[in-house]
């Protein structure tokens, strides 16, 4: 079974059930996206490591994992998501330590967060894509509007209970009526608080206006 390569397009929200983000992953060559419904906290350390601009006063789970594989020179090689059943995605790590290769079973969200800190190559298999992707035509009239059809494809994939791996928390959204000096402050606090789920959602909004 042949690979392919994708990319982390980004993370949406759905607008009827907290808790429930979509992680949005585009095929590299090739316009089909593969959307996987995943938890808060998941998709609050997705979302840190994709904004290198937030600096969480400690390390999260997903960043300790990183220090402690640094410090015993393991290396993150690829993530290969290999099955899809019952809508939940199934992933394995593919690790290397002293030129020896190990695979460990993951939750796909987990093998992502890893492959972010790592810079680590993410595929799936083309029979997953064909089976899973789906095209998604957005607005290209202001960046806004492709969130808002992103968490339309979160809940649609929900109402189906299609592809669906919701892991945990609960979620918040809307800062579009703030400033962008009040957006900074509650960013500020965020992190400061060690709210990152927060700093993710004020950082993206941010990130919207400029």
């Amino acid at each position: 079974m042949s690979l392919v390569r994708l990319k982390i397009k980004g993370i949406s929200y759905s607008q009827t059930q907290n808790g429930a983000y979509a992680l949005i992953l585009n095929e590299v060559e090739g316009d089909r996206k593969l959307p996987i419904v995943i938890g808060a906290f998941e998709a609050q350390s997705i979302a840190i490591a994709l904004e290198k601009e937030i600096k969480p006063p400690r390390p999260l789970t997903h960043d300790l994992f990183k220090n402690f594989a640094d410090r015993f020179q393991i290396v993150i090689k690829q993530v290969i998501i290999h099955k899809l059943v019952d809508g939940v995605f199934y992933s394995s790590i593919i690790c290397e330590r002293d030129k020896e290769e190990e695979i460990i079973d993951a939750r796909t969200s987990d093998a992502i967060a890893l492959a972010l800190r790592f810079d680590a190559p993410i595929f799936t298999y083309r029979t997953i894509l064909d089976k899973a992707g789906i095209f998604l035509k957005f607005s290209s009239k202001e960046d806004e509007n492709e969130d808002d059809d992103n968490s339309i494809v979160v809940d649609e994939i929900l109402q189906e209970g299609e592809a669906v791996e919701i892991e945990s928390g609960p979620g918040s959204h809307g800062y579009r009526e703030m400033s962008l000096e009040e957006l900074h402050k509650e960013l500020d606090k965020a992190v400061a608080s060690e709210d990152y789920e927060k700093a993710a959602k004020l950082r993206d909004e941010i990130s919207k206006r400029k």
